[in-house]
């Protein structure tokens, strides 16, 4: 599935979100106590050991784990960029917060003493699969001998192979995750109105680091001057970015009225996708980068 090359461009939240995983299971896994970090009902109600929920949320216990999860968050990126980086981080705040209620009754429920969860960043994963299943069309379709698969099949499997990685220590927050994000979805306490004060999504901004490859590309010709085409236009599409073809069909309603609802102009949006050849992910990225210029 090609996402485009603008890597975490208008995605701070998420970058952030990349590294923490990465350093904490890095530093963790080399001290040999990732697979010591899930937490159970005893832990938390009666330990205390609060210090364990923080940690577990961003360390995977396994390098498999983090390959996989890591490729999950950095996909799911486009949801930060399709509702914007405060939105999103309210997002992810709830998913974490709900998740962890459930699993913590999930576990009592069980009543398995030595049954723990998984440490990783689960319900925040699998939360976005419920969005990602909704909203995210799909661009291409393909066969293999008699089975039927699309762009989306990797990203499910993907999440199947995390969701069955440790059994019930893996299920459990994978389920809960799911249920959080279709709580998200269902608009529960009106919680897609919430938003954070921008002080702290520009923290964010501030605290990424700039990514590989995300340099801006040469200026474009100046708007509207004499003898010049408009910047969408003209932008020259390179490197990653497929030529428009001739015989590129014309692209579906649903794709142009998912990028018209991320706030894009209808004729830039159809423009965009003719330029990608449908594909809604590099079109998205197309269209951002133009109105970052």
């Amino acid at each position: 599935m090609n996402l485009g090359p603008s890597g975490f461009n208008n995605a701070p939240v998420t970058r952030v979100l990349v590294i923490a995983c990465t350093l904490f299971t890095i530093i963790f896994g080399v001290r040999g106590r990732a697979n010591q970090l899930g937490w159970s009902y005893q832990d938390i109600f009666q330990k205390l050991q609060i210090w364990k929920l923080i940690i577990s949320a961003f360390t995977f216990s396994s390098t498999p784990e983090l390959v996989f999860g890591l490729y999950l968050l950095y996909y799911f990126r486009v949801f930060e960029r399709q509702i914007g980086s405060n939105k999103y981080s309210v997002f992810l705040l709830f998913s974490f917060v709900v998740s962890l209620l459930l699993e913590a009754l999930a576990l009592q429920l069980i009543k398995d003493p030595s049954l723990s969860i998984l440490s990783g960043p689960y319900g925040l994963i699998f939360s976005s699969f419920v969005p990602f299943y909704l909203d995210i069309p799909i661009s291409t379709r393909f066969r293999v001998l008699s089975l039927h698969f699309s762009d989306k099949t990797f990203i499910y499997l993907a999440g199947l192979q995390l969701l069955f990685s440790s059994w019930k220590r893996s299920i459990i927050p994978g389920l809960c995750g799911i249920i959080a994000g279709c709580l998200y979805r269902l608009n529960i306490f009106r919680i897609r109105r919430v938003k954070f004060p921008e002080f702290i999504t520009s923290f964010f901004a501030r605290l990424s680091l700039p990514s590989i490859g995300n340099t801006p590309p040469p200026a474009a010709p100046a708007r509207n001057a004499p003898g010049n085409v408009p910047i969408f236009a003209g932008r020259q599409m390179e490197g990653n970015y497929p030529a428009p073809v001739s015989s590129t069909p014309e692209p579906p309603e649903d794709a142009i009225a998912m990028l018209v609802s991320m706030g894009f102009d209808r004729n830039s949006a159809r423009q965009a996708l003719i330029h990608s050849r449908n594909d809604i992910n590099i079109a998205t990225n197309v269209l951002l980068e133009s109105q970052s210029h």
